[in-house]
């Protein structure tokens, strides 16, 4: 048996059709997706740094928007790096969300244990009854 990828011939380096404007593209989309996934991190490393130290006296209400602004520039730069990094833009819609699907539930799943870990906490800490560590 004859392996097909070790083949070094004149006829398998002229089927090779790689050319400068094919690589060009493929650079910019390097670059296109550098450029996204920086500006998601900077936004979330700045937010993480300096949001604290400027707004001292920050309601509630205002930290769970910055919690879950984490949590969806998270998720957003999975699902943006599973699209580009699997090779799933160029697929069908439908063949996508097969994919992408069960990582959105799982995370889902993920923060729904989480928070209901807090909350069970949370009430053995600081409720009725609570145990003093």
């Amino acid at each position: 048996m004859e392996r097909d990828d070790l083949i070094h011939d004149n006829l398998y380096s002229l089927s090779a059709n790689h050319d400068e404007e094919h690589g060009k593209a493929i650079r910019k989309k390097i670059w296109q997706v550098t450029a996204i996934l920086t500006a998601i991190t900077i936004v979330e490393v700045c937010t993480g740094a300096f949001i604290k130290q400027y707004y001292e006296g920050v309601a509630n209400e205002f930290w769970w928007i910055i919690k879950w602004s984490f949590i969806i520039l998270t998720v957003v730069k999975a699902a943006y790096i599973v699209l580009v990094f699997m090779h799933l833009g160029d697929e069908r819609k439908n063949f996508k969300w097969v994919i992408l699907g069960p990582y959105i539930l799982f995370i889902a799943y993920l923060i729904f244990i989480c928070l209901s870990e807090a909350s069970y906490w949370n009430e053995v800490f600081n409720g009725p009854g609570s145990i003093t560590p």
